[in-house]
């Protein structure tokens, strides 16, 4: 049996495919089976409490464009596969976080990983069929469970770089905004109008700053309360600084403290910070040159250095050798 299956690429490569594909199945059906059942303990669980439902945070307009992930989706649903995570509040808030807020998101962002898993080992069946190489039974199972995991995980690091990178632009534009708040309140205007403010003039600057601040104000005149919309505004973004600016906000208006005098601290911390960051990177500076510095100058600095010396020992040693040799 093996040696046919070593004779007969063709066969080979169709008996690695179905092993591959009922293995996949399996361990599809198998995490689909658990997730039901977790899903269910769950709603049984929380049977008989009232929650509000988990809507995604977005545009709280009424009228929501159908996409065509959206269309993509519902047909594949519709032909009986599911694509809802058993996670989906988590995978949720890290769309969210990566700038993904639309309703669908999570079940496009398991479809996306779900082709990834199938398309890639695919694409490495097809190279190897294009190239006419006959790889042994291991070396292509290895390479067909790495481009697995590849389309699997590489959607995930691309979301979480993404919410990595507008986390950064969001801290970076906060004591700006903040700078712009402070005047704004101290001026005389409300909390509500003073983000929406801020939010108009942060927009060509700072937009994903603009971006949470005109959040919190669609949501203040929808009739949210401030607190949850601070909160919410915490979340969306997923950095320190947003969760402990609500959470002061949110203190001071409890307390009735002055939020001028309040957001006065705040912003003089927050440019602190911002001044430690910078300090920090230049502090780095030295180190990260020392690599460039050794990897490149360093070796041509000893040949510069040591060359002419080489040059005269030989001049000197190879004509006594060569006498001794005669001699």
């Amino acid at each position: 049996m093996v040696e046919i299956l070593s004779d007969n690429p063709l066969l080979k490569y169709l008996l690695l495919v179905t092993l591959f594909a009922l293995v996949s199945a399996s361990a599809y059906f198998i995490t689909l089976a658990v997730g039901s059942r977790q899903v269910a303990r769950q709603r049984l669980a929380d049977a008989g409490v009232i929650t509000e439902p988990d809507t995604a945070i977005g545009s709280l307009r009424s009228d929501r464009v159908e996409s065509a992930w959206l269309k993509l989706v519902d047909r594949v649903e519709k032909a009986g596969l599911s694509l809802v995570d058993t996670r989906d509040k988590a995978v949720r808030q890290r769309l969210v976080a990566a700038g993904y807020t639309a309703p669908h998101a999570p079940r496009v962002y398991t479809f996306v990983r779900l082709v990834g898993v199938i398309a890639l080992p695919a694409f490495v069946l097809l190279v190897y069929w294009l190239l006419g190489s006959s790889p042994s039974i291991t070396t292509l199972y290895v390479s067909l469970v790495i481009a697995a995991v590849l389309g699997l995980y590489v959607p995930t690091l691309f979301v979480r770089a993404k919410a990595d990178r507008r986390q950064q632009e969001i801290i970076n534009g906060f004591p700006d905004a903040l700078d712009l708040l402070l005047i704004c309140v101290e001026a005389g205007l409300g909390l509500e109008a003073a983000f929406a403010r801020v939010g108009m003039e942060m927009t060509e600057a700072h937009p994903r700053i603009a971006e949470q601040f005109g959040s919190v104000v669609l949501e203040l005149r929808a009739g949210r309360s401030r607190e949850d919309a601070l909160r919410r505004m915490a979340d969306r973004a997923g950095a320190d600084e947003i969760r402990a600016f609500a959470t002061l906000l949110i203190q001071s208006t409890k307390l009735g403290s002055s939020i001028a005098q309040t957001l006065r601290v705040y912003a003089s911390e927050m440019r602190e910070k911002r001044r430690m960051r910078a300090e920090e990177k230049a502090h780095r500076l030295p180190v990260l040159l020392s690599i460039p510095l050794v990897v490149c100058m360093l070796p041509v600095m000893i040949g510069v250095l040591m060359l002419p010396a080489a040059i005269r020992v030989m001049r000197t040693l190879l004509p006594a050798l060569s006498g001794g040799a005669g001699g």
